[in-house]
């Protein structure tokens, strides 16, 4: 197994980010409000985007909100972040920082507390989640919500097959991450949604050559291309289509929100 450079990984994809993850139409705006709902966003809120990248989401929160502050978009990529745009769009404000800047107070933030925010598909990257976790809990103002947006213990996906085994070794059991919410003194409830993906086969398989996920960081070169023949071989159907569920960890903290 390759080392795996997420800072690296990220920045090398940042142009093209957008591309490979606006899988249709539907899905960003689907998710954006998946999110907007389990957090009962208000305009009023001051919200945070933790891990935001090029700010695919918290742009459609914000068109969906119109929230009366910027939503802030926190990703320890500049690259990433550039791909809002100079200025960023209305609504917007972009922070390079890590969730482990934000938790451990090393970058400060244009609210003292926030109300909400979200860390999407940004967990597994983070090194010790429970001190990570306990840190944005900390920053929440009363009744606020953190809430963790993350792929299930196993998937679906039409990836090959030593893709899919390395997925399970390495990303986190969604109960787990409850329990540390819970040990953050937060109320914490698991529940999951889904969405069915269809997408151009080549579309995909140029997506899994760019390392669209960056579990795929972690094969080389010819790994990666000795997977796509796999893949050609397992799915000849034009159309690939497939289930991406989720989970969403919620916590929530005590108290009545200002």
């Amino acid at each position: 197994m390759e080392r795996r450079d997420v800072h690296g990984h990220y920045e090398e994809l940042a142009a093209e980010y957008d591309e490979h993850w606006i899988y249709g139409q539907h899905y960003v705006p689907w998710m954006s409000g998946q999110i907007a709902e389990s957090l009962r966003l208000a305009p009023t809120d001051r919200i945070a985007d933790i891990g935001s990248g090029t700010g695919l989401f918290a742009r459609e929160v914000a068109k969906q909100l119109q929230p009366r502050q910027p939503v802030l978009c926190v990703d320890p990529s500049e690259a990433m972040l550039r791909q809002l745009g100079t200025p960023p769009p209305a609504g917007l404000t972009p922070i390079v920082a890590s969730a482990e800047d934000i938790a451990a107070g090393r970058k400060p933030l244009p609210y003292q507390q926030l109300d909400a925010m979200w860390l999407k598909e940004s967990v597994h990257h983070v090194a010790d989640p429970a001190h990570t976790l306990q840190g944005l809990a900390d920053r929440l103002a009363p009744g606020g919500r953190l809430l963790v947006v993350m792929l299930p213990a196993s998937i679906q996906y039409p990836l090959f097959k030593a893709a899919l085994a390395r997925f399970e070794e390495l990303q986190p059991d969604p109960a787990l991450i409850e329990g540390h919410l819970r040990a953050a003194g937060l109320k914490a409830s698991l529940s999951y949604v889904e969405h069915e993906l269809r997408i151009d086969r080549d579309k995909y398989l140029g997506m899994v050559r760019a390392r669209y996920m960056s579990l795929l960081s972690t094969f080389s070169d010819s790994e990666i291309e000795k997977g796509i023949e796999e893949m050609r071989i397992a799915h000849p159907e034009p159309v690939l289509a497939f289930p991406d569920r989720f989970a969403f960890v919620l916590g929530q903290r005590s108290g009545e929100s200002a």
